[in-house]
């Protein structure tokens, strides 16, 4: 029997050989018209697939990610679809689904323009009222090759040709005259889709890589109702405004130089004081959980990434120093810290009572990022993290991975963004097997383990197929950012392979060697991913403990600058982060620029205030608060300030 539900309630059971579109149309055709795929025990699946045995599907609306998904790559398709009728020379490449909506990049003659785009979006249109029939159907390698060859899809060719030694058929979808090599799922029918925005048009490398052509890419949205785009787009307004790439820049946080390079922003007074500040907190709480901070060189010679795996797993995204050909010393910069860390282990030999040996260092680092995956502060060459590796017995595997995942998650609630992860159990692809080491037994004992954990500390977590790094498993704390491009942020990992590989042993209570587990793991992640994504939450204002600039202090006039400087100095002896503006202008010039700038208090100081010895108090937030003496304001912003309030 075929058992049928919907968000996890239970419609029907069926006889074997239905379809599941029969299934949604037998039960309502609301229902017909809003499925946009399903699960089959657990797989997501083509609405057109017959259901040939007994199992489990759950249909998927818009409501649903995996329907969303569907949705919106059924749209890629129409895009394309529109194209090649107004630009036949356009060669396609690929169009997937992503987080929020689709896009797909293409070859064409000449870059498109924004009035090419509107061309395309009443195109777009015009087909969902031709509603031509999607037909799936399968070709073989060679007779999938001949038939983008005659059409001069070069890209597809390349594709299909990865796939041509395994002998597997390929699936295509037909949509009218249009035909695109696809995995699916798609909709039944284009008729659903109501509401179409195509938002913005860019270069992008063919497959990400910069020594390949640079293809046309355009994004899009859409959606089963107008209501919905209308709400999409006035949350993308807002989003523009929170944008950490604009308005980091506006209120001079960070900038860039060509001189310099892509993807190495240069943090200015502010950014550099919020990530200082950062710094200091997480590197006291990490010495409050007993961690120990290192100091390791941001380069080593080729060997010691040999020995890792990082020099054959990883070095294509390293900027390596030297020719790897050559007989000399070849030296790389580091993308990571762990092999330097197992020094600091491998210092002295080591027996239980040392263990848990836990390490922490903030490190710089360097990953040969893609042009065009590179974004503000999200995605750089350089940056810095809170890294730390924990070896310890697999007794205290546990115990230690919980400590880590608390701290990640005291770290997140104090900055204000917890409420905004979602949790991933990254595993990998046994599929895959080139991009790993170990062997299966490793890698089910190390995912076994990790599962056990993750499942003891009721952590909800979404898995990640070919998402674990090249020696474990981990825990992958995501968050998105006002686009709704999701990231990782924060990371914990189970490592069971290089402490052989590098020597790293200890004596047990048994008197035998053993070759420690190791727990990779970051407690605030990377810290200028860390800035932008404040940025974005905060809309710049920061609360009073993060923020560059703290309060100002505001002189009616001249006349009152003596007492300004005097209130100045009695902050700064405090360690507030003070700043006076003892400019020629109008007052309510300087409020103006101070809440412009976000600053959290200004101090105004005029004749009223020098005679009470007070100062007036605006607050970014709640404005005139009144006067005070500055004794009492220093203490009040020292006790939010040490309280971290948001």
């Amino acid at each position: 029997m075929i058992k049928v539900t919907l968000k996890g309630g239970v419609i029907n059971e069926y006889e074997n050989g239905i379809t599941v579109a029969e299934i949604a149309k037998s039960i309502s055709m609301g229902l017909y018209k809003a499925a946009c795929a399903c699960t089959v025990d657990g797989e997501v699946k083509d609405l057109r697939t017959a259901l040939e045995k007994n199992c489990e599907v759950n249909i998927l609306t818009f409501d649903d990610e995996m329907g969303k998904k569907a949705f919106w790559h059924t749209t890629s398709h129409l895009m394309a679809q529109a194209i090649l009728r107004l630009y036949p020379n356009t060669k396609l490449a690929i169009g997937p689904a992503i987080d929020n909506g689709f896009y797909y990049d293409m070859d064409v003659e000449t870059p498109f323009t924004d009035e090419d785009l509107e061309k395309i979006q009443t195109e777009m249109k015009k087909i969902v009222k031709e509603n031509p029939e999607i037909k799936r159907y399968y070709l073989s390698a060679d007779e999938a090759i001949a038939k983008v060859t005659a059409d001069g899809e070069i890209y597809k060719e390349e594709l299909i040709r990865e796939h041509a030694d395994k002998g597997e058929d390929l699936s295509f979808y037909e949509q009218g005259e249009f035909y695109d090599l696809c995995a699916g799922p798609h909709l039944m029918s284009v008729a659903n889709i109501k509401a179409i925005k195509l938002l913005s048009v860019t270069g992008a490398y063919w497959r990400g890589n910069e020594k390949n052509k640079m293809l046309c890419r355009i994004y899009g949205i859409s959606f089963p109702k107008s209501s919905m785009l209308e709400e999409f787009l006035t949350r993308l307004e807002e989003a523009k405004k929170r944008d950490h790439n604009k308005l980091g820049r506006e209120l001079e946080i960070f900038t860039t130089s060509d001189l310099i390079g892509q993807g190495l922003p240069i943090l200015l007074p502010k950014g550099a004081k919020i990530l200082q500040t950062l710094q200091r907190f997480v590197e006291d709480e990490e010495s409050k959980r007993g961690w120990q901070l290192t100091k390791t060189p941001y380069m080593a010679k080729s060997d010691l990434y040999k020995l890792s795996g990082h020099w054959d797993h990883y070095r294509d995204g390293m900027f390596v120093l030297g020719d790897p050909e050559s007989d000399d010393e070849v030296f790389a910069l580091r993308p990571m810290t762990c092999p330097f860390q197992y020094q600091a282990y491998l210092n002295r030999k080591r027996s239980y009572r040392d263990l848990p040996m836990r390490l922490n260092e903030t490190s710089t680092l360097f990953r040969n990022e893609a042009s065009g995956e590179m974004h503000g502060l999200i995605r750089v060459r350089q940056f810095t993290i809170s890294e730390g590796h924990l070896m310890c017995t697999p007794e205290q595997l546990e115990g230690e991975f919980k400590s880590c995942l608390e701290l990640a998650i005291y770290m997140l609630k104090t900055l204000g963004l917890y409420e905004d992860v979602s949790y991933r159990f990254s595993q990998w692809d046994p599929n895959n097997k080139e991009k790993y080491i170990g062997t299966d037994e490793q890698w089910e004992e190390a995912q076994g383990m990790m599962k056990r954990i993750l499942d003891n500390l009721e952590i909800p977590y979404a898995i990640g197929i070919d998402e674990a790094a090249f020696y474990g498993p981990k825990l992958d704390i995501q968050i998105k950012n006002v686009f709704g491009k999701e990231d990782t942020l924060i990371t914990i990992q189970i490592d069971q392979m290089l402490a052989e590989k590098f020597g790293m042993e200890y004596v047990d209570n048994d008197g035998k060697t053993k070759n420690p587990y190791i727990i990779h793991r970051t407690s605030i992640g990377c810290y200028e991913r860390t800035l932008a994504l404040l940025i974005e939450k905060y809309a710049g204002a920061f609360p009073l403990w993060l923020a560059p600039e703290q309060v100002r202090i505001l002189p009616i006039s001249d006349k009152y600058l003596d007492k300004a400087y005097e209130v100045k100095n009695k902050l700064f002896n405090e360690g507030i982060r003070v700043e006076l503006d003892d400019r020629a202008e109008k007052i309510g010039y300087k409020i103006r620029e101070a809440q412009m700038q976000k600053i959290p208090y200004m101090l105004i100081v005029g004749e009223k205030e020098v005679e009470s010895n007070t100062v007036s108090v605006r607050s970014r937030k709640n404005g005139d608060i009144g006067a005070v003496s500055v004794e009492e304001f220093i203490n009040n912003a020292k006790v939010e300030i040490d309280s971290k309030a948001r």
